[in-house]
């Protein structure tokens, strides 16, 4: 543990600056605050001085934590270097989870990635030593469950380089999905700006029960919002119901927020969150929480009234709510269990009745709850001789839940029918997946307990649609075989012939009753003092490369930029910078460059996309530069920060699109490229293919002003347009220096901007 690791003491002298944070803003505002202003308000870096206007502030924080992954670490140490700190200026954490492919199962699984990615752990590894950050190896389990386990507290301000950083709001945490130069920014010591989100409550009455598991409340929500509903926005989930949830419960809730675009989401702090901590070997950090419990719930006005505190407000009674089916490709197209066969049985809709896979785990569903529950109808099926009928696939989510698991026998319970356990990563839920050819030459449907859901996410092809689901429903759908499946009134047919029934799963313990088993210790703590630890990077690596600043703006308005490709539709980060395969050139920037917009569907020809990548070094080598051009809610999805890496690094100058996600767009401004949007969003029906585009008035850009486009033809007509913008005063000047971290790195020495 590092010198400025957050210790219980440190979090009590937290807590304190916490209030009297607070206090300044309230005494500002005369009004009651809500669950996630009192987070916000007790990081801030000037409570006195800082403007507070929901949907345009930016508010000036100062993170408890950052975390990385394995693939955006990467990028992000990369960055980390050019700013010429010598150690990270709050705890900092790098976790393996992205790299372990699954191909058999979990130790040979293993085996291979550390023979096959042992360039990129040893860079990781030696930069952590470098630079003061913690190093979890491979097979420590994926970042937010470790993080969950280990970092997360009540209040906690954390930062993470993946979109599912919200996993930690199941343990009262304010924990928002970054890309890597905001992370950056944090280590180099500066504060981290966000818009003053807008505020969402859900607000929860009655006790789950049954087959009905907290994934549902989420489905539900997915449903209701939509997949760019809290765009800017914090959801808090408040009200009795929310109290009666556990920790990890609560964590696979906040985790999916991210589906909704949302900046994250959070619960109170309760006596679940206090057992956790407990559970986990934390009992002192509960203690200390319990003392200020003030700061980490909503004022009882808010709660008591959510209607007139908040912006929108949802109100579920979790005795009411029946199991939910999410997708296909989409977390949002929601409905309950019910009236799944019926859509089945429809053949507009095109869905497989046949379950190729079932898929159980994941950061977001792989607590000791889920489990257990889980375990519970393998048990089940286990009594009449049943097993899977459909391969069954079972992630844990850490080494700590593997052990528990395997120590208290669920684990040997879901492999008594037939479950593979993979590696502990992130493996299938992020492409991650070495499926055999024959299971995709089809449309095939998959069932997973999993958060993100859009074509070729999870095997990499089109042909496969992937349902969410509950992992009680994801194991009754592999032992049915069949996504006609209802288990609440359908049958099965045991091994003598006869049909039996599954019976609701037993309630779960939220934790184990030993506590956890710890597992293989594979945390490795950086040196007090890492200046002589060498960081090597093979000039000539396919993996690797370092990164050199970009060039300033030349002060001159874009003319003539090329329209590199008008994407239709959903375009999300997974169409912009697919993973899968492409995963192991994360740190080679040109490498992975080259598939850059292979899976976005191209609104000229209504077809995927082909050698976008080829058309952007054409022109760039030509010096013209080019833009992009995309529909609603463009970058939805991952935090993926490559999809804005690799516009910028092929000549790219500007993407104009009709929305963005929130994420995207910051990632966009962070390395110097226009995020600009349809002033009126009906204009991106007057771009054509082959035009040209003029961005006037460059020079005089400044906040709320829109930017004149002019529009040339391929057949010699001109037109204008106008485009808007969300840039504040600082953001513009990261487009002027040419990306964020040159306007830091100049701030800092006081020297000149690159160019």
């Amino acid at each position: 543990m590092t010198k400025h690791e957050l210790t219980p003491e440190r979090v009590e002298s937290l807590y304190r600056s916490m209030a009297q944070r607070i206090a300044i803003v309230r005494a500002r505002l005369s009004r009651p605050l809500s669950l996630a202003e009192k987070v916000l308000f007790g990081h801030l870096d000037d409570p006195a001085g800082q403007e507070l206007v929901p949907g345009r502030s930016e508010l000036l924080l100062r993170p408890d934590r950052v975390v990385f992954q394995d693939v955006l670490g990467q990028t992000g140490l990369l960055q980390f270097m050019q700013t010429g700190r010598e150690r990270v200026a709050v705890p900092t954490t790098i976790h393996c989870d992205h790299l372990i492919q699954a191909r058999v199962e979990g130790a040979a699984d293993l085996r291979d990635s550390l023979a096959e990615n042992r360039e990129i752990y040893d860079f990781l590894r030696s930069a952590a030593a470098r630079f003061g950050a913690g190093f979890w190896e491979p097979g420590a389990g994926i970042v937010h469950q470790v993080v969950l386990e280990n970092y997360a507290f009540p209040g906690a301000l954390i930062l993470g380089t993946d979109s599912h950083t919200p996993n930690a709001g199941g343990l009262g945490a304010c924990a928002v999905g970054v890309g890597g130069a905001d992370a950056v920014e944090v280590l180099a010591g500066m504060p981290w700006g966000t818009l003053f989100p807008r505020r969402i409550a859900v607000f929860l009455s009655g006790r789950l029960g049954g087959w009905t598991a907290p994934k549902d409340v989420i489905l539900w929500v997915a449903g209701q919002l939509g997949v760019a509903g809290g765009t800017n926005a914090i959801v808090e989930y408040i009200g009795p119901g929310a109290r009666n949830l556990s920790a990890t419960g609560k964590a696979t809730i906040t985790n999916m927020g991210a589906e909704l675009g949302a900046t994250t989401s959070m619960f109170p702090a309760d006596d679940h969150m206090a057992k956790y901590l407990e559970a986990t070997g934390r009992a002192e950090y509960a203690r200390v929480f319990e003392r200020h419990a003030e700061l980490l719930a909503p004022d009882s006005e808010v709660e008591r009234t959510p209607e007139q505190y908040y912006d929108r407000v949802l109100r579920l009674d979790l005795s009411a709510l029946e199991p939910h089916v999410v997708g296909p490709h989409t977390p949002d197209r929601a409905r309950p269990i019910s009236q799944l066969a019926a859509e089945v049985a429809d053949p507009a809709n095109g869905f497989p009745e046949g379950v190729s896979a079932a898929l159980l785990g994941s950061c977001t569903n792989s607590s000791y709850e889920d489990m257990t529950r889980a375990a519970d109808l393998a048990a089940q099926a286990a009594q009449h001789g049943r097993s899977v009928a459909s391969a069954f696939l079972v992630t844990p989510g850490s080494e700590q839940v593997r052990a528990t698991i395997e120590r208290d026998g669920q684990l040997a319970r879901l492999q008594g029918i037939g479950a593979v356990v993979l590696a502990n990563a992130c493996g299938p839920c992020i492409g991650q997946w070495k499926r055999p050819e024959s299971a995709t030459i089809a449309p095939n449907a998959i069932v997973t307990s999993y958060n993100r859901n859009f074509p070729r996410r999870n095997d990499g092809s089109a042909q496969t649609l992937n349902f969410i689901a509950s992992p009680e429903l994801v194991t009754a759908f592999a032992l049915a075989g069949r996504l006609s499946f209802n288990p609440l009134c359908d049958s099965l047919e045991g091994a003598d012939g006869q049909p039996f029934r599954l019976e609701a799963p037993q309630p779960a313990p939220e934790v184990p009753a030993q506590h956890f088993a710890r597992g293989r210790s594979t945390l490795v703590t950086p040196p007090e003092d890492g200046s002589a630890v060498e960081i090597a990077i093979d000039p000539k690596s396919e993996r690797l490369q370092k990164l050199a600043p970009w060039p300033a703006w030349n002060g001159h308005d874009f003319r003539d930029v090329a329209v590199l490709i008008k994407t239709q539709g959903k375009t999300t980060t997974d169409h912009i910078s697919p993973a899968g395969p492409w995963l192991r050139f994360r740190g080679h920037l040109d490498r992975f460059s080259d598939n850059l917009l292979s899976g976005a569907r191209d609104a000229f020809t209504g077809e995927t996309a082909r050698g976008v990548a080829t058309r952007a070094r054409d022109f760039e080598a030509q010096g013209i530069a080019w833009a992009i051009v995309g529909d609603h809610n463009y970058g939805e999805g991952s935090s993926r920060e490559h999809a804005a890496l690799s516009p910028r690094w092929l000549g790219g100058v500007a993407v104009i699109a009709r929305s963005f996600a929130r994420i995207h767009e910051s990632n966009l401004k962070k390395q110097g490229l226009l995020a600009l949007t349809f002033a009126d969003p009906a204009d991106y029906d007057r771009i054509r293919a082959g035009d040209r585009l003029d961005l006037l008035g460059l020079a005089e850009l400044a906040p709320g002003k829109p930017l004149e486009c002019l529009i040339h033809h391929a057949d010699g007509s001109s037109e204008s347009l106008w485009l808007d913008h969300s840039y504040n005063t600082r953001q513009l000047e990261w487009f002027r220096a040419g990306s964020a971290l040159n306007a830091l790195r100049a701030g800092r020495t006081g020297s000149e901007r690159v160019a």
